[in-house]
């Protein structure tokens, strides 16, 4: 088993005993969800870290959408508790680039990939993805390299 999926289940214990209700149901919430893509296509399987990892990114990235709709509705309080499940996801997720360390990665994939223009976008973001792998979001990257390529 992945060293962080029995993080997510230590840590549903001890958010049991603690009575802490939030984290007790997003660490539920994110097992179910890392269970349902172990038994997801033809076999069932283990998940490494690193798709463990990509699933919560993607569940934190549901609660941010949900938090940004609910708080668009007028729906101050489901938003909350939305962005409070998103944080805690994003204790277990790496840290996040920052702007610069992601501009510099992106400047040294364009380097290395000798791209120019736009239409070079493709090439540029397959070298930068592993690179950045869930360290930064997809939409994030993408803006980065158009706008240096742009440049």
């Amino acid at each position: 088993m992945s060293a962080l999926k029995d993080k997510l289940k230590a840590d549903l214990t001890v958010s049991l005993k603690a009575r802490d209700e939030v984290r007790l149901r997003t660490i539920r919430m994110a097992l179910a969800a890392v269970n349902v893509e172990e038994v997801a296509g033809k076999q069932a399987r283990e998940l490494s870290d690193d798709e463990v990892v990509k699933v919560l990114t993607k569940e934190a990235k549901k609660r941010r959408e949900a938090a940004e709709a609910f708080g668009n509705a007028g729906r101050a309080e489901q938003a909350q508790a939305e962005l409070d499940e998103q944080a805690v996801l994003e204790e277990y997720l790496p840290a996040q680039l920052s702007d610069e360390e992601l501009g510099r990665l992106v400047d040294e994939a364009i380097a290395e990939t000798g791209a120019s223009g736009p239409q070079a976008m493709g090439q540029v973001m397959k070298a930068v993805n592993p690179k950045v792998a869930g360290r930064a979001e997809g939409g994030r990257v993408a803006a980065a390299v158009r706008s240096r390529l742009a440049s």
